[in-house]
C-alpha cells in the first residue's frame, strides 16, 4: 500500500489517480463519521461528497506536520459543524419535526433490540454539544486516540479527555432517563 505522503506528493504534482486512491482509502471511514453526526444516509452522502472537494481543492496547502487522516477527519469536523449551523439544516430540522408531529405511531412487532439501543445511543449522542459529540464519534467509533483527536479538535489532550468523561457523563443519564421512561410505559 502506497503511503499517504507518498499519495499526496504525486497529486501535488497532477496526479488523477493518486487522488482516486486516496478518496477511496478514507471514503468510507468519513461517510461513516458523517452518518453518525447527522442520522441521515442522504445528507451524508452530499456532506461526504463536500468533504472530499474541499479535500481535492486545499489538498495543495496540507502540511505534513499531522496525519493526513487527522487533517481530512479536521475537515470533516468542521464541515459537519458548519452544516449545523446552516440555513439548509435548520429549515430541514423545522420540517422534519413538522412531519413527526403529525405522524402515527407505527407499531412493529419485531424489532432487534441491539439494533433499537444502537440508535438510542445514537441519538443520545447527537444531542450533546457538537464538541462532546465529535470527541466521542472519533474515539469511540473511529479509534482515534486522544492525541489525535486533540489534533481534529484543535485542542489539548486534557480537555479532549475532559470532554470523553463530561460527555459519557451526559450519556449516561440521558440513557437512564430513557430506561426509566420505558418503565413508566410498562407498569
Amino acid at each position: 500500500m502506497i503511503p499517504d505522503y507518498d499519495l499526496i506528493q504525486e497529486i501535488k504534482n497532477g496526479s488523477h489517480s493518486a487522488m482516486e486512491v486516496l478518496v477511496k482509502r478514507y471514503y468510507k471511514q468519513i461517510y461513516a463519521f458523517v452518518y453518525r453526526r447527522t442520522g441521515d444516509k442522504d445528507t451524508a452522502y452530499d456532506l461526504t461528497q463536500e468533504i472530499f472537494i474541499k479535500m481535492m481543492k486545499s489538498i495543495s496547502t496540507y502540511k505534513e506536520r499531522a496525519q493526513f487522516k487527522t487533517w481530512l477527519y479536521t475537515l470533516a469536523v468542521n464541515h459537519c459543524n458548519d452544516y449545523f449551523r446552516s440555513k439548509a439544516f435548520q429549515v430541514a430540522k423545522l420540517t422534519e419535526e413538522m412531519n413527526d408531529s403529525s405522524a402515527s405511531p407505527v407499531d412493529v412487532p419485531f424489532i432487534f433490540e441491539r439494533k433499537e439501543k444502537r440508535r438510542e445511543l445514537i441519538t443520545a449522542i447527537k444531542t450533546l454539544p457538537d464538541y462532546q459529540c465529535n470527541t466521542i464519534l472519533l474515539r469511540y467509533y473511529h479509534d482515534f486516540t486522544i492525541k489525535e483527536i486533540a489534533g481534529i479538535m484543535k485542542t489539548n489532550d486534557s480537555t479532549v479527555k475532559s470532554r470523553l468523561r463530561q460527555g459519557l457523563e451526559k450519556l449516561k443519564g440521558i440513557l437512564q432517563r430513557g430506561d426509566d421512561n420505558d418503565e413508566v410505559y410498562r407498569s
